[in-house]
């Protein structure tokens, strides 16, 4: 590599965050592919420093809503549409993934069947065509992308084709998560009904609730959350995320320019929903279950409350605020299981009074 390269490829670098930045995703990165590891296999369950499996689940966990977070910002904070449908992508990637595991179960179900329990419960005597191939890991990586792709992809060229915006789109993005939530919770459509999937044996041969399993799973959770916000930051800091930063603040004047304002918001639509699908699969094997609740409406406006509090447009603020709005609904749910909600609502309030830009907002006061 010659000087000028080794000089550009720093200057990107540079471009994506500061050393300071550089230095907490290193530290961050450092603890979750190499301390937690170390503290769950290797420090004996006695010690006072070993990381329990709750503890690895929920930050396995936290971290695939971290992800989701991070694809309602570029959506959101970047290019102005409120999505509430990001639920959506997010359950139908792990509806794809779930298909492959409950396939994976084969005949060790509670009915030693090879079909899943729940169809032989409703007396089904074959499989239905949407479950074509999902005994493949490489078919399930494919829905995973494709479906919640091609479903925003389509939903997005209609709406913004028709010029939907703001408040309008913000609902019409919620009717369709209803309407797809309506659609799942029907044992007809073959989808597990009301129940969804769960009781996993097994993902690429490997016993899924074995501690080693859990912990690759935690790993790759944390890898693809790594490169999704490098993925995210490269891209509102190239010429494409400037006319998307541009679009929100001044739709019409960027047409006015030149610009094919539509095939701009599509695109990042389409990679938001993907983004949300992987987050999804990653999701649902630790967690062991997915059932139709996953599309409520409420969770998709819960996303979006994540994103605020954190602060919107920021990218690491939706990573910090998906972080201490779900800690927090941990602890309140099992401390006091009845007043989440009202906990919830009251941080939505009062960040939206007095921290309009989220916790970034207030972190970049104190700096």
């Amino acid at each position: 590599m010659t000087p000028k390269a080794k000089l550009v490829t720093v200057t990107n670098l540079t471009n994506l965050y500061g050393p300071r930045g550089w230095a907490i995703l290193g530290v961050c990165a450092l603890v979750a592919f190499l301390i937690v590891p170390i503290l769950n296999l290797i420090v004996p369950a006695s010690s006072p420093f070993h990381v329990s499996a709750f503890w690895v689940t929920l930050a396995g966990k936290i971290m695939c809503y971290a992800i989701v977070a991070l694809a309602l910002d570029l959506v959101w904070g970047y290019a102005g549409i409120l999505s509430l449908g990001h639920g959506l992508f997010f359950a139908l990637g792990g509806y794809g993934m779930g298909m492959y595991l409950m396939r994976q179960i084969g005949r060790q179900g509670q009915y030693q069947s090879d079909l899943p329990d729940f169809m032989v419960f409703l007396d089904w005597k074959e499989l239905p065509w949407q479950w074509w191939n999902t005994d493949q890991f490489w078919w399930a990586v494919l829905l995973v992308i494709l479906v919640p792709g091609l479903l925003a992809f389509v939903f997005g060229y209609f709406a913004f084709r028709s010029r939907v915006k703001g408040v309008y789109f913000s609902i019409i993005t919620q009717a369709l998560t209803f309407a797809a939530m309506l659609l799942f919770f029907r044992n007809a459509t073959g989808f597990g009904g009301n129940n969804g999937f769960t009781d996993f044996k097994r993902i690429l041969g490997m016993p899924i609730t074995t501690p080693d399993t859990r912990m690759i799973l935690f790993v790759t959770t944390g890898i693809f959350l790594v490169g999704t916000l490098l993925l995210a930051r490269w891209i509102v800091t190239s010429k494409f995320g400037r006319v998307l930063t541009a679009i929100r603040d001044a739709e019409t004047r960027v047409a006015f320019c030149g610009y094919n304002t539509v095939h701009y918001k599509l695109a990042i639509f389409t990679l938001s929903a993907v983004i949300c699908g992987i987050a999804g699969a990653l999701y649902v094997p630790q967690v062991g279950i997915i059932n139709p609740g996953e599309m409520s409406p409420a969770n998709s406006i819960e996303i979006a409350i994540w994103v605020a509090v954190g602060g919107r447009g920021t990218l690491a603020g939706a990573v910090i605020g998906a972080g201490v709005v779900n800690f927090g609904k941990s602890f309140f749910t099992q401390a006091f299981p009845e007043y989440w909600l009202y906990a919830l609502g009251l941080i939505f309030i009062l960040v939206t009074l007095f921290l309009p830009q989220g916790i970034m907002g207030l972190l970049k006061k104190k700096a």
